[in-house]
């Protein structure tokens, strides 16, 4: 990295990404960021919608919680998602050494930890996803709006640092379809929980009320809990949708 491209990313206000970023995230995080009560979690069916090459699913089995995973990046070979992860761990390392003082490090500690996070989900994704027979049984190809599950499928329904997050690439009209599939596959009694709630600009979504409002009429409760998770700079909360 030239010092020209070292003195640009230290002046940047915003996390600058191209294209839908590869997550590597572990079962505590999605603890904090959810507000999961794992013991609560046992037997129950849980599906992870974007999941990228996060470990949460392969904790959570080891846990005796059956989740399942949707991303279009299964598609890919596990040589393939290696590479994207370990490159999007550096770029993203990269990114966040310019915009250090903007976030809460109060939960991965620094730069330095974060990143050996990062690693270690990808390491532990990747030992689970090599075995054909679990890839096949767990992990589908699929992407919002349109899922492969059966309706009532799931107790609980997970979107982690997808929707909202890309709204300059994702319209109201795609979020709002997207948030209605997200239910369609829930059970009657059971959740959707989606964060952040902010874009990459760091900016709340501005058509929120209008889509709980749609999700209401379609015999959802809508509400906004406290996330322990504020990493992102003003991302306390989290979207929780019970399916009556």
């Amino acid at each position: 990295m030239s010092r020209g491209e070292c003195i640009s990313m230290n002046n940047r206000e915003h996390y600058e990404q191209i294209g839908v970023a590869m997550t590597c995230r572990g079962f505590a995080e999605y603890e904090r960021m959810f507000g999961l009560d794992s013991a609560s979690l046992v037997g129950a069916a849980v599906l992870d919608v974007a999941a990228g090459a996060s470990s949460f699913a392969a904790e959570a089995r080891a846990r005796g919680i059956a989740v399942h995973c949707a991303d279009p990046r299964y598609e890919l070979s596990p040589e393939r998602i290696r590479e994207e992860g370990l490159a999007e761990i550096e770029s993203s390392s990269a990114k966040l050494s310019g915009l250090a003082d903007k976030f809460d490090w109060s939960y991965y500690g620094d730069i330095g930890k974060h990143r050996a996070g990062r690693l270690e989900s990808l390491r532990t994704f990747l030992r689970e996803y090599e075995d054909p027979s679990t890839r096949s049984q767990y992990y589908k190809a699929d992407r919002l709006p349109s899922l492969p599950f059966a309706d009532d499928r799931f107790d609980l329904v997970l979107c982690s640092h997808f929707l909202f997050l890309y709204r300059d690439a994702f319209d109201d009209a795609f979020h709002r379809a997207a948030m209605a599939e997200l239910l369609r596959v829930c059970r009657p009694g059971g959740e959707v929980r989606v964060y952040p709630l902010l874009s990459l600009r760091w900016e709340p979504y501005p058509a929120l009320a209008e889509l709980l409002s749609h999700l209401e009429s379609l015999g959802a409760a809508c509400e906004l809990r406290p996330s322990a998770l504020p990493f992102i700079p003003g991302s306390t909360e989290l979207l929780v949708v019970r399916k009556k």
